[in-house]
């Protein structure tokens, strides 16, 4: 029997979200209206002036994803909380995967660890960080990170990163670790989403170019090994445009089992928290 979609609400550490007191009041009100998870972006910084193809204007405001999220964590109690997405090669992976860890550990086991390779190469030059092999870098980091969380005896050997000799504890509270999501719309993100991750994240996708990449997914699959402890991969987007309850059936006809809404852009609390009440009550039980 197909399951309903699950129904997640995104920014929640962007724009009026970055007011602790909006944040709180906005996740309570997703969380009451039956969404199951909450989602934070990332960017560090962004270029001034703003140059394609940054999505954001240089003033706007953003907290830190993690540290937003663990300030949700302490406002609710069921719902789950999503990085979507951290832009991986620009962190040192066992720094993230003791923050991540921590965050898992503080909600009881509620994290979505949201992950990506990055696009934004002033952002990229302006932390230090080498914009080119951004891809092959993040498989090294999603490795260390997994290894870190899961082996008895931690060690990982990679082109780009490697450690051994160490540990590092409290691991995660979901186990063998939190599910590793990863985003990106190309062949070689697929590729990474297919031999590495657990689930697949598309951002502000319509109906069409949602079909357009799960088709590439299902590519990827048949040409790339998937580990049988990754499960099977699920299907995460953020939907562009309004969505309703035929909207919603037909993402969830194309295979996708997440939809991450976005509230409407220069949105108060009281309209976001409105928002997620009708968008609850609209989608409940759709499939």
């Amino acid at each position: 029997m197909p399951q309903p979609l699950k129904l997640g609400l995104f920014s929640i550490n962007m724009y009026a979200c970055s007011v602790p007191e909006v944040a709180a009041q906005v996740a309570r009100a997703a969380e009451a209206a039956g969404f199951e998870s909450v989602w934070g972006g990332e960017h560090v910084v962004l270029p001034d002036p703003q140059a394609p193809p940054s999505p954001m204007a240089p003033q706007d405001r953003a907290l830190d994803p993690l540290v937003a999220l663990t300030y949700i964590a302490a406002h609710t109690s069921r719902v789950r909380l999503g990085t979507g997405i951290i832009i991986l090669p620009q962190r040192n992976p066992l720094v993230l995967a003791k923050e991540m860890a921590s965050l898992d550990v503080l909600s009881g086991g509620r994290l979505i660890c949201g992950v990506g390779a990055g696009y934004l190469e002033p952002e990229f030059r302006a932390l230090n960080a080498p914009f080119e092999h951004r891809g092959p870098r993040t498989v090294d980091y999603i490795e260390a990170m997994r290894a870190i969380w899961t082996q008895p005896a931690p060690a990982f050997q990679g082109r780009y990163f490697s450690f051994a000799g160490v540990q590092s504890h409290p691991h995660p509270l979901q186990q063998p670790h939190p599910p590793i999501v990863i985003g990106g719309h190309s062949p070689m993100a697929f590729r990474r989403a297919v031999e590495h991750c657990n689930g697949w994240y598309g951002y502000a996708l319509d109906l069409a170019a949602t079909e357009r990449c799960l088709d590439g997914l299902k590519r990827a699959a048949a040409r790339y090994t998937r580990p049988a402890e990754l499960g099977e991969l699920e299907i995460t987007v953020t939907p562009r445009g309004r969505i309703d309850a035929e909207t919603a059936r037909q993402y969830a006809a194309l295979g996708v089992q997440r939809l991450v809404l976005l509230p409407p852009r220069g949105a108060d609390a009281e309209a976001i928290a409105r928002f997620a009440a009708h968008t609850g009550e609209q989608l409940a039980g759709v499939v």
